[in-house]
């Protein structure tokens, strides 16, 4: 594995730095909880300038068309800065989607205005306690002259009312895959938003879908198919959201450490809370490098159906128990309003239950041992 970055990379790390320091500081974070519609114009236009709303776009439609790898680069610096807005959502899950299934018109539609951030799209696919997997896709997609009418339920849609579409995963037969993708206008009669409240206080919406017209994204049937292969690529930047955040975590807790007397000394000075540290610095390294792994053995064309999974898996279970840790050495202030690490301690947890699960990332792990474990048996009946 050759994790050498390039100077294109080393660039975007930079700019995403200097864009997050510049218009996504603490005090963005804070002002965009619970906003109903959580996006923090100034990190957004600044996105849209340095180009990073077109990252997954190709160049032919204005935009980057940048490597996975690249774009861990991005999202390690966004997850330091907890950045909000739509941008997981539009600029890569959405994006992918219409890259991935999209017909030539949907693509000549879509991918440019993307690319520049003027329109913003936002999936719609997990439904109240149904879980993650196919069977927990139930919202009914019904044939409609040339088009179709949706009707059901989808709730924890990001950003919703920031959209001026949604994509939406809806059931197209009895089959345990007959899904697919759909367009729906976000202005369109018969949709019913309601804002949730949210352990991280995000933008999060409940989305009543009553008989809403829509128009398919790609072939008939292929939609399950689709959300996987994307799904597949943006959990491991959501792996390196949570590394960023758990470094910058344990950064503002060693802050701390050195900061606060207790004892004529700094609490950092004391063994168990030394410690502490310690034991989370190759915690944070090892999250790093298993994002940066998966990343690079895509873009290399290697099989990533274990190890992108496991990046999300651990990176963000180091982001939780990092934080958790932090929180302990802050003491019970640490979870008062007036300090940061509560930011991040909050999002960490909530970053666990996000898109998929650890339950289910577990499940997706399980079942690729399992199963190439299997063929090796099969193979090699001797072996060991």
């Amino acid at each position: 594995m050759d994790l050498k970055f390039t100077d294109e990379q080393d660039m975007l790390r930079e700019t995403t730095q200097a864009l997050c320091r510049d218009a996504s500081g603490m005090d963005v974070v804070r002002q965009m909880e619970n906003d109903p519609i959580g996006i923090p114009e100034k990190l957004w236009t600044g996105m849209r300038e340095a180009g990073l709303t077109g990252i997954f776009v190709p160049e032919e439609y204005g935009g980057t068309g940048l490597d996975l790898l690249s774009c861990v680069v991005i999202y390690e610096e966004l997850g330091r800065a907890l950045a909000p807005g739509p941008h997981f959502g539009s600029a890569v899950m959405s994006v992918l989607a219409v890259r991935e299934a999209g017909s030539a018109a949907q693509k000549s539609a879509l991918l440019p205005r993307l690319a520049s951030g003027d329109t913003v799209i936002v999936p719609a696919w997990l439904e109240p306690d149904r879980g993650y997997g196919p069977e927990g896709v139930q919202l009914e997609a019904r044939r409609s002259g040339e088009g179709y009418r949706l009707t059901g339920v989808k709730r924890h849609v990001f950003h919703a009312k920031a959209a001026s579409r949604l994509l939406v995963l809806a059931r197209t037969g009895k089959g345990e895959d007959e899904i697919d993708l759909f367009l729906v206008d976000a202005d369109a009669s018969g949709l019913v938003f309601e804002q949730q409240k949210s352990m991280a206080s995000d933008t999060q919406y409940r989305v009543t879908f009553e008989d809403v017209a829509a128009e398919r994204l790609g072939a008939a049937g292929s939609g399950w198919q689709t959300w996987t292969a994307v799904m597949s690529r943006g959990i491991v930047l959501l792996a390196a959201f949570a590394a960023g955040g758990a470094a910058r975590a344990l950064e503002i807790t060693v802050q701390y450490s050195k900061d606060r007397q207790q004892f004529g000394k700094p609490i950092g000075a004391f063994q168990a809370l030394a410690h502490y540290l310690a034991d989370a610095s190759p915690v944070v390294e090892g999250a790093k490098m298993l994002a940066h792994e998966a990343a690079w053995a895509h873009d290399q064309g290697k099989d990533t159906r274990r190890l992108a999974p496991m990046a999300k898996l651990f990176c963000c279970q180091a982001f939780r128990d990092i934080t958790h840790m932090a929180q302990q050495v802050h003491g019970g202030i640490g979870f008062t309003l007036d300090y940061h690490i509560q930011l991040y301690y909050r999002r960490a947890k909530q970053l666990q239950l996000n898109w998929w699960d650890s339950r289910h990332l577990e499940e997706l792990i399980a079942a690729d041992v399992l199963d190439r474990q299997d063929v090796r048996a099969i193979a090699d009946p001797f072996a060991a």
